[in-house]
């Protein structure tokens, strides 16, 4: 009997990505299978999503011309999901789970094996709270599933409770998927799951080669590898009966992808867990205020074999040195005399993030964008959101003067005030002018684990999850780049960042933390000083309820961008006519110029996110070809982490 499929091409034109046609499939061929077929005058890739008796009426399907490779269903389950939920298209929620698959040239060894830094041995005893907590997600694993989170201070032993689940699922004949927030947090989390499970772990990010993204994904689809351990593309890992769903630092705004589709790996981790019968454990010293409130807690305490290091917070209006204060410069000090590590945080690159006329007040600004273009080592001024780059001048185009300041301090400007004043530490930096290459990421993290008198400085990437002996000191050289911000998590990410750094210190020694800040009094610096994470928690989670913000409402926006300013404004209004009573309507309203196009953005909060996406893809798929003809682009976000 013939049998025929409702096929997805992917294509990325939204008008034709949003649509299905029929095919005829071969016996034995069902859903989850990635087929070339014919498409209009040439080919294209596609995926069966559903196996149906006959095409529809007045269709002559025609016969797909090969099978490439078939992905397991709960995957054709989750894309569709995703396309729905972040109103995006079924073609490009699809390409997720099935990028394109590059032909093999030449064998090669895992990227694990030489992206990894050493693992650690066991521990001969777990915690009480540990072996609660393990017990509690063998006891869900065995029951269908289930999620939650693990909570403790940094150093109370989550990776432990992750590793032991893992041996639990692997027991069950069950594999396990490990996501981390940032390509600079693999090496290490590769290095302990290979030092318990070898070469049964593999590697998944957007670091990785084509071809070593194709050979580790054929090692999970063949069932080799049972653990994968990856940033946010890692969820859609091609394993067969997953029964665990580890999220690593759960509070990172990493995991939400900024292309379309907009989804949130923390949210895909969810569903891909009930779609397939499997734990989702979330862990986190600074969970979100959404966590805490919505999951059940797995509470481990203190950290392990010691307390938290004191916290000083310094007052940078009395302190004459920036960005180093007399009181970093002392302990540094010590760390030149005595030895030990030092971990530095500066959220900012370059030399200076601006430059600025002092005779006329001209800042100088990028082309294409609306921000100001930030000065680097090499005398470039440089745009970090187009890329777009030119020298830096030696007076003011506009008025002539020579008297050019720099403003502020990135982390260049830290690097070389810290070569000119401890110049007995050595320095290794870590941003993303620096991280770009994970063989060159492992390489700088195994020095700073191997060396003495050194110092790691670098962006927020330094603050997330490492964990290495002999840091005696961690600093905050700037806590306020981020609470200035107008968004409604700004003290959120103030407070996760200062008690995330904080925690990379005094793991096995006496540690010290210092906190540089011109608003020494703010209420996320004076809380993160005194580690009380259920008290920050509690009060925001009562601001947001006030507010109508996450946990208790959803956001979704609706970003346009154009070549004009008012075209973007005016597709936002006429997609305001249409979402009326879906939610509360807050714009349209412009924002910063980015690339050369001019953008708008209209939000929406809402217990319904899903409906409300839905309705205003639909509403943008109506009018594609009005947007074409505008040369306007147009994505629908929902749960944004940031506005």
């Amino acid at each position: 009997m013939t049998q025929f499929g409702t096929v997805v091409p992917l294509v990325t034109a939204r008008a034709l990505s949003a649509r299905e046609f029929t095919y005829e499939l071969p016996e034995g061929v069902g859903k989850g299978a990635v087929v070339s077929v014919p498409f209009g005058r040439s080919r294209a890739r596609g995926v069966v999503v559903e196996v149906v008796d006959a095409p529809p009426e007045g269709v002559k399907a025609l016969p797909i011309e090969k099978v490439v490779h078939e992905l397991p269903e709960t995957l054709i389950d989750l894309a569709l999901w995703l396309a729905e939920y972040y109103g995006s298209t079924p073609a490009r929620a699809l390409e997720l789970v099935a990028p394109v698959r590059r032909a093999r040239r030449k064998e090669q060894t895992p990227p694990g094996e030489r992206q990894s830094l050493e693992g650690e041995a066991a521990p001969e005893r777990l915690s009480d709270p540990q072996v609660a907590a393990v017990s509690r997600v063998v006891e869900a694993m065995d029951a269908g599933g289930g999620h939650f989170l693990l909570y403790g201070a940094t150093g109370s032993g989550k990776t432990e409770v992750y590793l032991q689940a893992a041996a639990a699922a692997l027991e069950r004949g069950l594999g396990t998927i490990v996501l981390v927030p940032e390509i600079a947090l693999a090496p290490q989390t590769v290095g302990r799951f290979r030092a318990r499970f070898g070469g049964s772990v593999a590697i998944l990010h957007s670091g990785l080669t084509d071809a070593e993204r194709r050979d580790e994904r054929e090692r999970i689809a063949s069932g080799e590898a049972r653990v994968v351990v990856g940033a946010r593309s890692a969820i859609f890992a091609p394993m067969r009966g997953v029964g665990l769903i580890c999220v690593d630092e759960e509070h990172d705004a990493s995991y939400k992808q900024e292309s379309d589709p907009r989804y949130d790996a923390r949210t895909v981790a969810a569903k891909r867990a009930a779609l397939e019968g499997a734990v989702a454990l979330y862990g986190s010293a600074t969970p979100r205020p959404e966590s805490w409130e919505r999951l059940e807690r797995l509470d481990l305490g203190q950290r392990l074999g010691g307390r938290l290091p004191p916290v000083r917070i310094v007052d940078l209006r009395r302190e004459a040195g920036y960005p180093l204060s007399a009181p970093l410069l002392a302990e540094l000090g010590k760390l030149a005399e005595n030895g030990g590590k030092a971990i530095l945080l500066l959220n900012r690159r370059g030399i200076a993030p601006a430059l600025h006329c002092r005779a006329c007040g001209t800042t100088f600004r990028c082309p294409d964008c609306d921000v100001a273009l930030v000065l680097h080592r090499d005398g470039s001024l440089r745009c970090h959101h187009c890329g777009h780059s030119e020298p830096a001048p030696e007076e003011c185009p506009v008025c002539r003067s020579a008297d050019l300041a720099r403003i502020g301090a990135g982390t260049q400007r830290l690097e070389r005030e810290l070569a000119a004043k401890v110049p007995e530490l050595e320095l290794i930096r870590l941003d993303a002018d620096t991280a770009s290459d994970p063989e060159q990421l492992a390489a700088a993290l195994r020095r700073f684990r191997e060396a003495d008198r050194v110092v790691l400085l670098g962006t927020q990437m330094v603050a997330k999850g490492h964990h290495f002996a002999g840091v005696a000191l961690a600093a905050v050289v700037d806590a306020d780049t981020g609470l200035g911000l107008p968004d409604f998590r700004a003290e959120e990410r103030t407070f996760q960042l200062v008690t995330q750094l904080a925690g990379r210190s005094g793991r096995d020694a006496p540690g010290k933390v210092i906190v540089q800040s011109f608003q020494p009094d703010a209420r996320p610096l004076e809380l993160a000083a005194r580690h009380d994470v259920p008290r920050f928690l509690a009060d925001e989670l009562v601001r947001r309820k006030e507010l109508g913000y996450p946990p208790f409402r959803h956001i979704v926006r609706v970003l346009v961008s154009g070549p004009s300013e008012g075209g973007p404004q005016a597709l936002l209004e006429e997609l305001r006519a249409g979402l009326e009573g879906a939610g509360e309507l807050l714009g349209p309203a412009p924002l910063l110029r980015l690339r050369g196009r001019h953008r708008a953005q209209l939000v929406a909060k809402t217990s319904e996110p899903r409906r409300l996406a839905g309705r205003a893809a639909q509403l943008l798929a109506a009018a594609a070809p009005a947007m074409r003809k505008a040369k306007l682009s147009a994505v629908v976000d929902v749960d944004p982490q940031s506005l």
